[in-house]
């Protein structure tokens, strides 16, 4: 075990730190979000962690069926294990509302797939795979997916894909909210 992951084994930014549950993106409406690369609350596979750690970067595969009156939507991947203030960002993007699936690697940075904006996560651009510290335990990876009641272009008068991940979130208000949950560890 690493000297690193057993300092901070018990340090977590914490599940109420997530995008989930802040008021504007609360909800008790929800819809389904799948992939046909891992179940919820399983093993993501190690295709879709960081190539730091052997990985590819590659953002899995996801499907939903946003709900009527949709404007936008709102994909969030945090880290609520990380030992950090408030959950790690692995990715932010907004998909326009007639997208009902995104491929495996759609959000790359320099070629997301078609419909999808990719904004500012903690730490650069497009998906960021899973690289928990080595021997801090299980890290959970949410995906969580926002219908908007409206369309996010500006955030006082910045674009939004020069905004920050938390100015992102405070300015969405969600109609309904979907989550899909996967865990990765280094050993």
């Amino acid at each position: 075990m690493s000297i690193v992951g057993k300092l901070l084994k018990n340090r977590r930014a914490g599940e109420q730190g997530l995008a989930w549950h802040l008021p504007n993106l609360a909800t008790d409406a929800t819809f389904e979000l799948t992939s046909p690369d891992f179940t919820h609350e399983s093993p993501l596979p190690k295709v879709h962690a960081s190539k730091r750690i052997g990985g590819r970067d590659a953002s899995p595969a996801l499907a939903w069926t946003a709900p009527d009156g949709t404007a936008q939507l709102l994909l969030v991947v945090e880290d609520p294990d990380a030992p950090t203030g408030l959950p790690f960002v692995h990715c932010v993007a907004l998909l326009e509302s007639t997208r009902a699936e995104l491929p495996r690697d759609g959000l790359r940075a320099d070629a997301p797939a078609p419909g999808v904006s990719i904004l500012r996560s903690s730490f650069g651009r497009g998906y960021q795979g899973p690289a928990p510290i080595k021997g801090h335990g299980p890290h959970r990876y949410v995906f969580q997916l926002f219908a908007l009641t409206e369309p996010i272009t500006t955030i006082g008068g910045k674009p939004a894909a020069k905004s920050k991940p938390r100015h992102i979130f405070s300015a969405a208000k969600a109609l309904a909210h979907a989550r899909i949950d996967a865990f990765y560890e280094r050993p």
